[in-house]
């Protein structure tokens, strides 16, 4: 194995006029490099098999490299629009402090709904 200054990832990225429209990846498909990355990250032997073993199984058998991308219209509609900001072409955009004005949020949750979702707040 490489060292991990040295790993390199298959990605891409989509850019129109130096703003990225889009990326992906094509996945990793190898047992013992997907393995080596769950121990990298810390991840103990018995969670890596008992969360992902049915997944490492599969590579066994020569599971097929797959890959996605995923556009961003947002992106592409300011440019399009020659907007400064993405926020002027977002359906619902947030503030810088992620609070969304249109729909009031985050907003504050009473007790009943906290005990309903097992959720503690400690101050």
């Amino acid at each position: 194995m490489e060292k991990l200054g040295e790993i390199k990832a298959k990605a891409y990225d989509l850019v129109l006029n130096g703003y990225e429209i889009g990326g992906g990846s094509i996945r990793i498909h190898n047992r013992e490099l997907q393995n080596k990355m769950f121990e990298i990250l810390g991840v103990e032997a018995k969670d890596i098999e008992a969360r992902f073993g049915h997944m490492l199984k599969a590579f066994e058998y020569g599971a097929p490299p797959h890959g996605g991308i995923a556009l961003g219209l947002d992106r592409l509609m300011m440019i399009l629009t020659n907007e400064q900001s993405i926020r002027e072409v977002m359906a619902f955009p947030k503030t810088g402090d992620d609070r969304d004005l249109l729909m009031g949020a985050p907003s504050e949750i009473n007790e009943k709904q906290l005990k309903e979702l097992h959720i503690s707040v400690k101050k």
